[in-house]
């Protein structure tokens, strides 16, 4: 019974967690909303690619190190979901195949 209660309850805080996010992206102020993503997801893009010019030493613990510091200044500084967050940080570090492959 409790079992059932608490997968009821993640059930309904998930069709919430997507209404929110639906209404955020498509609801009146939509296009704004879907600008104002892209703008800080290329500002932590930029910023990432600027500290990593400047690192001396280029492997995947110091890449993903660099991201996982600028993932948590723009998680404090801006007003970014810790979903989003964590959908960036993943894609930032899921491009380090690719950046690996430019440095051999």
């Amino acid at each position: 019974m409790e079992k059932s209660k608490k997968m009821i309850g993640a059930g309904i805080a998930l069709a919430a967690i997507a209404a929110a996010a639906t209404y955020f992206l498509t609801g009146k102020r939509g296009v704004e909303n879907r600008a104002k993503i892209e703008a800080w997801t290329l500002k932590m893009k930029g910023e990432v690619l600027e500290k990593m010019k400047k690192m001396k030493d280029m492997n995947k613990e110091a890449y993903f190190q660099l991201v996982d510091e600028v993932a948590i200044r723009y998680a404090r500084v801006g007003r970014v979901g810790a979903a989003e967050m964590k959908h960036m940080t993943e894609e930032l570090k899921g491009a380090w195949v690719h950046i690996s492959k430019q440095l051999k």
